[in-house]
């Protein structure tokens, strides 16, 4: 089955978006590759970590919804020039540098994924 590699998908990340929040972290996504979508997501890993599912999540059509609820029905969609927040609850990130993996199930291609090494932004 045909891949999409990591050095293309890392251009769906904001640089400069990773940003600590009241409820924990996040950062966003902006899709100039094409639109699509995945049918699954995988566990968001920080600093080598993995993250539970049911902590991460995205708004999309006025819901947030979790990484865990990501289905064939419930779908992470990724339209063209839009751009998407990712936020996680939690603590927050420590000062300097971190490097986030994130992960999808998309019909057509399976697993794929990248990371991207970030400073958290203080504005």
């Amino acid at each position: 089955m045909p891949g999409v590699p990591a050095f293309i998908l890392r251009r769906l990340y904001v640089k400069g978006s990773l940003r600590n929040t009241d409820t924990g972290w996040g950062f966003t996504l902006k899709n100039s590759l094409g639109s699509g979508y995945a049918k699954g997501m995988q566990p968001l890993k920080v600093d080598e970590q993995e993250l539970p599912m049911e902590i991460a999540s995205f708004h999309q059509d006025g819901e947030d919804i979790t990484f865990d609820r990501v289905t064939e029905q419930t779908t992470f969609g990724l339209k063209m020039n839009r751009s998407i927040d990712i936020s996680i609850q939690g603590d927050q990130l420590t000062p300097g540098a971190h490097k986030v993996w994130m992960g999808f199930i998309v019909p057509g291609f399976g697993r794929i994924g990248f990371d991207f090494t970030d400073e958290v932004n203080s504005a």
